[in-house]
């Protein structure tokens, strides 16, 4: 069986993504791990499906695979790939695109400078939908004191229809990302794992952002990831409404009025090639 399928990035977050609703795709996890792998197979943070809607108010149902195989909620920079490529493939001529997510529906819509507006929705302050198991409870600002191999850090942890645990840092470029990020997401507080966010607040439009992601390891860049930061950094009080997250791959723009409103991410998705692989 062949399958085609467009490379895509969104800062350099990268993903393999494949239209289902013209062909009929089913992967095992072992494929998944195989495709993604960057010497022997194409190479990707992630593996994007576009399926037929499963219920009549969206337009299409996405789903997420990590590159070692387990499917994920959420993924911010591939939403941003997937209204590219929905576009640019003339699935739809719609200006706005509904798309349902195993965590809900969101809102994905391009700009007239061509960049991708995704409206998030709330981001989830409670702690039992990452899911995390206390002790300790966490504060009013959703913050955590946790064990790490580098001594006890203060993490908030916020949901974006995946858990993330977001820690603020005096600078990215000396945080030890990989080995407090893999342990606490081995810690037993998170039986689905977690993504592990490191921010330094440069100002209060302004921040630096690393993610240590589930089933992938650090990436570019992690849309929910930013979203997440902006949302820890607002109820800490120390972030504006609109802010400029800086990556290693890229910029995005998220803009949170506070608890009770919705959330947008602005950024840009990025064509790489079209091909074909045979399962």
């Amino acid at each position: 069986m062949r399958i085609q399928f467009t490379k895509m990035h969104g800062l350099g977050n990268d993903f393999l993504v494949i239209d289902a609703l013209s062909q009929h795709v089913s992967l095992r996890p072992s494929q998944v791990q195989k495709l993604a792998n960057r010497h022997t197979g194409i190479g990707f943070d992630q593996l994007l499906l576009i399926e037929p809607p499963s219920r009549p108010d969206a337009d299409f149902d996405y789903r997420i695979f990590n590159s070692d195989g387990g499917e994920v909620e959420h993924c911010g920079n591939g939403a941003r790939c997937l209204a590219k490529f929905v576009t640019d493939k003339e699935l739809t001529t719609k200006p706005t695109i509904t798309v349902n997510t195993a965590c809900g529906l969101i809102e994905l819509a391009i700009t007239e400078s061509g960049l991708i507006c995704v409206n998030m929705g709330n981001p989830i302050l409670d702690i039992d939908a990452l899911p995390y198991l206390a002790p300790p409870q966490p504060d009013k600002t959703q913050t955590v004191p946790l064990n790490t191999p580098k001594g006890p850090l203060e993490f908030g942890l916020i949901s974006m229809g995946n858990p993330h645990a977001v820690t603020t840092v005096d600078s990215v470029d000396t945080s030890d990302v990989a080995i407090i990020g893999g342990a606490i997401q081995r810690l037993e507080q998170f039986p689905d794992s977690v993504n592990v966010s490191f921010m330094e607040i440069v100002s209060e439009t302004d921040i630096r952002l690393r993610v240590f992601e589930r089933g992938v390891g650090e990436t570019l860049a992690c849309g929910t990831g930013a979203c997440a930061a902006v949302t820890y950094g607002r109820l800490l009080g120390r972030l504006n409404p609109k802010v400029t997250v800086a990556t290693r791959g890229g910029n995005l723009q998220i803009e949170w009025g506070g608890i009770g409103s919705d959330l947008k991410m602005i950024g840009p998705a990025e064509s790489v090639f079209d091909g074909e692989f045979r399962l």
